[in-house]
């Protein structure tokens, strides 16, 4: 049962006669407890809608088309609470967060509603066995799964549930249902690699064609990891051992299937010092969002826009702006920015690394770099007409970073306008171009 806060006007529940106030009770007979019963049962073309109104119990006819939305707005997006982790796992990101930050913040979700809905990766560590029946019997797929290792044992330790141990179990039931899995591995030094590694791909890739793909990431490790679990990143040497094992592992996949099923994170190439695979290394990207052929993706799409620029784009136009990125990506942008400086000659882009001394050194990517180590290091000096930065750095709302700052603070600071892009090749060769 939900509440239901709004009804869009002229929509297929206004014209029936439900209103703001009444709580969402049944559709078709099917009790309603959450976005994922309100989205499955309203496909139909014909509803029978019963409400609580005051009182009363009311029920409502809708005749619409297909997949047509009823038109009925609630108070959160999934008509529920988030449901929040249960493990205690030793890499845990939130756990290494200082004091201080928005409250937002130090909330673990593990909500499997969210995998299906926004791509979110689950450890299904609190999901029932009617929970999983649900997925299967709604044809919810793919789902995002965060399995770390295949060992109930080693499982158990790194995430300290007691219930971590049955994912094996929990993946067959899902692939026998029919469901599509995406999987990740964060992986830990000296921890989950090694034999361990080797085991946890193996059983995945016995469930092919279930297990479409797997990323390997390592493990984040901020400064503030007092009291937990000891953690050490991996060597430059140990990264490109890490590499060695799941490209060659997943070499053997491509004879046998046609497709790599696990993939390595730019991350560790970067920390190895290799060069990142090209496109077709990457089967499609379907673990772009974990940070796996991020740059490779970005750069076929820069290459693609370059011989669009017009030879006497830049007789007239004079510009100079600047850019900030991360330790991680720093050589791949500078190097993103001489082509494209090659083909637009007056055109002069600064490219600063933003050393991360709010999470600690140690972390290097982009998005998680904050405004206050922005303005401190990019103070004074020269950023052109604008500084460009990429949207990681933001949430989703695009309004704040992971410290509280937000782009406002940063253009009052440094005393230029701040333009955010996508990531991705287009947006940003039209972001420097603009």
């Amino acid at each position: 049962m939900a509440e239901i806060k709004e009804v869009d006007a002229g929509s297929p529940a206004a014209r029936a006669g439900i209103l703001a106030g009444d709580w969402l009770l049944e559709i078709n007979g099917h009790k309603i407890a959450d976005v994922l019963d309100y989205r499955f049962y309203a496909t139909e073309t014909h509803l029978d809608v019963k409400v609580h109104r005051g009182p009363e119990i009311l029920l409502f006819s809708i005749d619409k088309e297909e997949y047509e939305d009823p038109g009925l707005e609630f108070e959160t997006f999934l008509m529920d609470e988030k449901r929040s982790c249960r493990n205690g796992c030793i890499f845990c990101f939130i756990d290494q967060l200082p004091p201080g930050m928005r409250e937002t913040l130090y909330f673990k979700d593990d909500d499997s509603r969210l995998s299906f809905l926004q791509g979110n990766y689950v450890t299904l560590t609190n999901m029932s066995e009617a929970d999983l029946a649900r997925i299967v019997g709604m044809h919810i797929s793919p789902v995002n799964v965060s399995v770390h290792t295949t060992d109930p044992d080693l499982r158990v330790k790194m995430m300290k549930n007691r219930f971590a141990g049955k994912i094996m179990e929990q993946l067959r039931f899902l692939k026998e249902g029919g469901t599509l899995l995406n999987c990740q591995i964060v992986l830990c030094r000296g921890v989950n690699d090694g034999e361990a590694l080797a085991r946890t791909m193996r059983d995945l890739e016995s469930l092919y064609p279930a297990v479409q793909s797997v990323s390997v990431v390592p493990a984040g490790m901020t400064c503030h990891r007092q009291g937990l679990y000891p953690l050490t990143p991996f060597t430059p040497e140990e990264a490109g051992e890490v590499i060695d094992v799941v490209d060659g592992y997943a070499a053997k996949c491509r004879k046998k299937y046609g497709v790599g099923l696990f993939y390595a994170a730019d991350e560790l190439y970067i920390e190895a010092g290799r060069p990142l695979p090209g496109e077709e290394h990457y089967d499609g990207y379907p673990q772009i969002e974990n940070g796996v052929g991020m740059m490779a993706s970005m750069e076929g799409e820069i290459d693609a826009e370059l011989p669009f620029i017009p030879e006497d784009y830049d007789i007239k136009r004079k510009r100079e702006l600047s850019i900030a990125t991360g330790e991680a990506a720093y050589a791949y942008i500078v190097k993103q920015v001489a082509k494209i400086e090659k083909v637009c000659y007056n055109t002069k882009v600064h490219v600063y690394k933003i050393e991360n001394d709010f999470f600690g050194h140690s972390i290097t990517v982009a998005g998680l770099i904050c405004g206050c180590d922005l303005i401190a290091q990019l103070k004074g000096k020269p950023l052109g007409s604008k500084l460009l930065l990429p949207s990681v750095m933001l949430r989703a709302q695009g309004d704040l970073f992971l410290d509280g700052t937000s782009p406002a603070d940063l253009e009052n600071a440094l005393g230029v306008p701040v333009s955010v892009n996508d990531c991705t090749g287009a947006d940003f060769v039209r972001a420097i171009l603009e």
